[in-house]
């Protein structure tokens, strides 16, 4: 389509608006990438609760830093709300999250922590505006499920990193890997091209590959299977992380990703950090490591794996921009995620 005939007038917009909320792809094939514009000093990033619920001191730390990076902060109407675990009713949480989804003035909406509860509330979401306006959504764990709705159905890049809940209550105590970690968000808020290491394993399967990256949590990525979350992994670097799993379970949902065919035509394969829930009883142990499993099911790919890369429910938990092509290297000595360009699609006024 024309961009300079997408939008003719205020009534052509409010009516395709509806369409684009609501509409069900069969994948992100064909569409072209949107990336939302980066921040300029003086932006406003929303905090909101989509999932579980947080306390409004708990995220001053994570404002003030904010603060200091030159950005105004906007504090939605979840935090402090709770209703059991969740950050607020169901209602609650989709409207806080709608409303920062409509509002123009505000250029990104970090999620205050993960938890559970998005799957509740995305399909209450109308996400037509944000086609129509970009903007970026940050999180990562339960967040999960926002990132891989957005990729599979609208092809929106957004940021899979820490939250609120991670920034250090004293800045100039935190580890390096925190401070690195906590960084990276703000570099890839401002469009740094993001680049990271990690420290090569032996049981990494050499190669070089190129492809847009998607991925986050294993358990999350594994309840959206079959639904209109799920996402398509042909072609792409699939990035996974998990905590709180026996290793029987996390055995179970790599059979499963192999199972569905989505394992199958992957560029690339990045395994990030795993807290593996000890077993019950040495009579349970499982007796396979996560190694074992991932290459048990990747014995048929030709395509590079590589192990303890640093992302996950872990200090050195980078922010990675999902959706956005990557160049990934694997090699006996080193490994290497780099972001790469992107033939990408834009609004006039996101310019």
């Amino acid at each position: 389509m024309n961009r300079k005939h997408f939008l003719s007038s205020v009534a052509a917009a409010a009516a395709v608006v509806p369409a684009l909320a609501n509409r069900r792809d069969d994948g992100d094939a064909g569409k072209a990438l949107i990336i939302p514009r980066y921040l300029q000093l003086g932006d406003t990033i929303g905090i909101t609760s989509p999932a579980g619920y947080i306390t409004l001191p708990e995220i001053q730390p994570a404002i003030q830093q904010m603060q200091n990076w030159g950005f105004t902060v906007r504090v939605g109407s979840t935090i402090g709300k709770r209703d059991f675990t969740f950050g607020g009713t169901d209602e609650e949480r989709a409207a806080d999250l709608q409303q920062m989804i409509d509002d123009d003035s505000v250029r990104a909406i970090m999620c205050a922590r993960g938890g559970y509860g998005a799957v509740h509330i995305i399909d209450k979401l109308h996400f037509g505006k944000l086609v129509l306006h970009p903007k970026w959504i940050i999180g990562f764990s339960d967040i999960t499920v926002i990132h891989a709705h957005l990729n599979r159905n609208y092809n929106i890049a957004s940021i899979h990193s820490k939250m609120c809940n991670s920034f250090p209550d004293d800045w100039s105590k935190a580890e390096p890997a925190q401070i690195e970690t906590i960084l990276s968000i703000k570099q890839a808020l401002l469009g740094e091209k993001m680049q990271y290491t990690a420290i090569p394993n032996e049981k990494n399967k050499i190669g070089v590959a190129e492809g847009p990256l998607v991925g986050g949590n294993l358990k999350t990525l594994e309840s959206l299977a079959g639904s209109r979350s799920d996402i398509s992994t042909d072609g792409k670097i699939l990035f996974v992380e998990d905590t709180g799993e026996y290793m029987y379970s996390i055995d179970r949902m790599f059979w499963g990703l192999q199972r569905t065919g989505k394992l199958a035509k992957l560029a690339g394969l990045v395994v990030g950090g795993f807290k593996v829930k000890p077993d019950d009883s040495p009579d349970e142990a499982f007796g396979r490591t996560i190694q074992d499993i991932v290459l048990q099911n990747c014995a048929a790919c030709n395509y590079p794996v590589c192990f303890d890369f640093p992302v996950g429910h872990q200090k050195n938990n980078f922010a990675l921009k999902c959706g956005i092509p990557h160049r990934l290297e694997v090699k006996l000595g080193e490994v290497s995620l780099s972001e790469i360009s992107a033939v990408v699609k834009r609004k006039k006024n996101d310019q």
